[in-house]
This record gives structure tokens, sequence and C-alpha cells, in this order.
């Protein structure tokens, strides 16, 4: 059983992420002159940044990152129409939810998190397919990364499986865009979640991995511990 579509959503969170510009000021924006008078308020303080996180309170599970990570905003999903002669229910792998899209760096790493509810894909998912669920979505990638040292495994957080696939990768036609890409799933009561990064170099590579995540209610310190992938070649870093 492969599911190739968690790859795709992630592709295309990979591609929207790498290529939005930064938020630019408004048209007809103007600086404001520095203060010239007493009368002229001081310009507040800026809030913190929140950190890109989620909370997904219907599978169970949570993740965060840091506060300069930037949280891609996704077009809205079309709303559900009201005919199911004209359009049915969503079904199997079209249920996949991208929960989380965030960029960091220059050029961009892009982490994105996927939740697959079991209730709208139609059935659970069992261990014995969870390998097969990442290996599934890895194989997407390869229809725009060129991917070697690819590595499998799995480890325990608690009492789930988690299964997490590494593999260095250049894009097709570019082989200068070197990353590392990894995906790790694991099976919740609810459903299936799945976390993926494109990482352009080591350090984003371990953010991703070394965030806590909590899921069903139990905390952990990272989300993949050291020593739980088995060793192969990381993305090198770019020079600044």
């Amino acid at each position: 059983m492969r599911f190739p579509t968690a790859a795709f959503l992630a592709l295309g969170c990979f591609s929207l992420a790498a290529q939005a510009p930064a938020p630019a000021p408004a048209a007809g924006t103007q600086v404001a002159p520095a203060a010239a008078s007493s009368s002229i308020a001081p310009a507040k303080a800026a809030a913190p940044a929140e950190p890109p996180e989620i909370k997904d309170t219907n599978l169970g599970f949570s993740y965060s990152l840091p506060a300069d990570w930037e949280t891609q905003v996704l077009p809205p999903a079309a709303p559900d129409v009201p005919y199911p002669a004209v359009e049915g229910p969503k079904k199997g792998n079209a249920c996949t939810q991208v929960e989380l899209t965030a960029r960091h760096g220059t050029p961009f790493s892009v982490i994105v998190v996927l939740g697959l509810p079991f209730d709208c894909y139609g059935q659970p998912l069992t261990e014995q397919n969870l390998a097969d669920f990442t290996s599934g979505a890895a194989e997407g990638l390869k229809q725009t990364f060129e991917m070697t040292n690819s590595t499998l495994s799995n480890y325990k957080l608690g009492s789930h499986t988690m299964w997490v696939e590494r593999a260095s990768a250049t894009v097709k036609g570019q082989p200068e865009s070197k990353y590392t890409l990894e995906l790790a799933c694991t099976l919740l009561a609810k459903g299936a979640a799945c976390w993926m990064t494109m990482a352009a170099d080591a350090a984003h590579l371990e953010i991703f991995e070394r965030r806590p995540v909590a899921l069903e209610g139990d905390t952990f310190d990272a989300l993949v511990p050291a020593g739980a992938v088995q060793a192969s070649p990381l993305a090198e870093k770019k020079p600044s």
C-alpha cells in the first residue's frame, strides 16, 4: 500500500514556501519621519513574534518551531459543495491535511506537517503498513528531486512507533540546490501524522529533529532523538 498524496502535498508546500517573497509594505505606505516634537507619540515596541506551532486536538499531536521561522499560509481549501451528485465528500488520500508549513534561512529550509484523519480516510492504518506510508510519501518526491543515500529507520516515542526516512537530494536540473529530505510518520488513535523537511544544511535538519513533540498527551524532548536515524550524508552547510 502506497500513499504518494502526502508527498505531492508536501512538495507543493515546499515549492510555495520557497518561492513566496517576504511581505512588502502595502502600496502607498510611508515611513513615518522621526518625531519632531513631544506631541508625536513614540512608536510602540513590536510584539514578540509567535512561534509557528500546531495544536491539533482532533488527532492529538502538537509541534512547534522557533519564533524566527516564517509560517506560510496556504490558500484555503474550497468550501464543500452541498450537492453530493456534483462533488462527494472527501475520501481516501484526499483527506490528507496540511497542518503547518514554515520556512527559514537563505536558501530556504522548509518544514511541513501533515495529518490524515481515519474517520475521513475510511479505515485505520496499522503498524504493518506505516512503513509503506512513509516510503510512499518519500517515493513521490522523486518526481522533483534526485535522491541518493536513502535510509529508513524506526524508533519508539513512548508507545508510538515512528518511521523515519532520510535522503540526500538535489532539485532536478539544479545540481547546485542540495538538500537533505527527511520524513517521520506515526500512527495515532484517530489518524496518521507526518513531519517532513527540506533542510538546506545540518543546522536546519537538527532544528526539525530536536523540537519537542506531544503525541496524545505524552510530551517528548525531540521528534527524532539523536541516533534514531542511521548515518547518512547531510546537506553541506551553504556559505554565508
